[in-house]
């Protein structure tokens, strides 16, 4: 398995990876995980070719796809890709970026979407790609938690309704978008707070956030935690948010938020209707007025934000759950390298 990031870094791919091979070890498949943010292609070139994989899993088309590519042509091996949000809505369109994706999806044996949505987003933009591109939805799965002492960090008042907004600090992920309508509301429900998590992963965007709190009271930017945290956090949560501008079939967040009975407030996409039924298993909004709208309908019905909460787990529970993630990453690697697989 070759990744752009990996354990412990708070990032979606991350957490996906770490998931999905933690799973597939306890299967008994065999395999090793290289984070290219940390290991330069020369070294992964060389333990590679020592290791010998009968098949080779890529979780990034863009940034890992290439080099992937390389290593299983070298190897004589099955390229596996899984393809994010930033490959199938942004780079597979972007006139640059593009040629690179293509290549690697024309050179790959199998690939990998969490959503329909997206598979059908690639086939419009690639017709051939269609008979190699298999859905597997992802999964939640906590693999440590740890406690997260919100009070020490901010101390809140009792009565204070709590939204969080978890993500990495990027354009993609619009942090800044909820400070308007929330800033309107709290005039009328001085209990909203709003709290960020997640990694600065765009510096202008992150220095644009730290700005915009300076002069707020009731908002606040809470830094990078360990995933292992993220679980008490959104626990504490009210509501959790997610602005996405798009998502790549799901939100690592949104799920896990889900599976632990948070009401959900999210932009109406692809990606979040995959999860998200407005009105069943959270809301979703379409511009600032729709967003402020339903902000106050959570922030002032309790029974409202625990009903979405129980559908949201239940859905989870049902069509989520980590052994149907594990069967269908499992099912690809028997029909591709059916002697050193045992996922199924």
């Amino acid at each position: 398995m070759l990744t752009p990031f990996g354990p412990p870094a708070a990032r979606g791919n991350a957490v996906t990876v770490s998931r999905i091979a933690r799973g597939l070890s306890e299967r008994g498949v065999d395999l090793r995980l290289w984070d290219l943010s940390v290991a330069s292609a020369g070294t992964v070139q060389r333990e590679l070719e020592a290791y010998r994989p009968s098949l080779i899993h890529a979780f990034h088309g863009y940034r890992v796809g290439p080099v992937a590519l390389t290593l299983a042509q070298r190897v004589e091996a099955p390229l596996v890709v899984t393809l994010t949000g930033t490959d199938a809505n942004h780079d597979l369109f972007d006139a640059e970026r593009a040629p690179v994706v293509r290549r690697v999806l024309e050179g790959s044996t199998r690939i990998t979407v969490f959503d329909r949505s997206v598979a059908e987003r690639v086939i419009a933009a690639a017709p051939s790609l269609a008979p190699r591109i298999v859905v597997v939805a992802q999964a939640v799965r906590w693999l440590t938690t740890d406690s997260f002492d919100l009070q020490t960090r901010w101390p809140l008042p009792s009565s204070a309704v709590l939204f969080v907004l978890p993500a990495g600090l990027r354009t993609v992920k619009d942090p800044l978008f909820p400070l308007g309508p929330l800033g309107r509301l709290v005039q009328a429900i001085p209990e909203i707070r709003l709290a960020y998590a997640g990694p600065v992963l765009e510096p202008p965007i992150g220095r644009a956030l730290e700005e915009a709190l300076s002069p707020l009271s009731w908002a606040r930017y809470l830094g990078e935690l360990p995933h292992a945290q993220m679980a008490s956090l959104l626990s504490q949560a009210d509501v959790v948010l997610s602005c996405s501008i798009s998502e790549g079939g799901m939100s690592n967040a949104v799920l896990e938020a889900l599976s632990l009975g948070r009401a959900v407030l999210a932009s109406d996409i692809d990606g979040h209707r995959s999860i998200v039924t407005d009105g069943v298993t959270g809301l979703l909004y379409r511009d600032p007025v729709a967003f402020e709208r339903c902000a106050a309908e959570l922030a002032r019905d309790s029974a409202l934000r625990e009903r979405l909460g129980r559908s949201g787990a239940a859905l989870v529970a049902e069509r989520f759950a980590p052994s149907r993630e594990l069967d269908g990453y499992g099912a690809i690697y028997d029909e591709l390298a059916p002697a050193r697989s045992s996922a199924s």
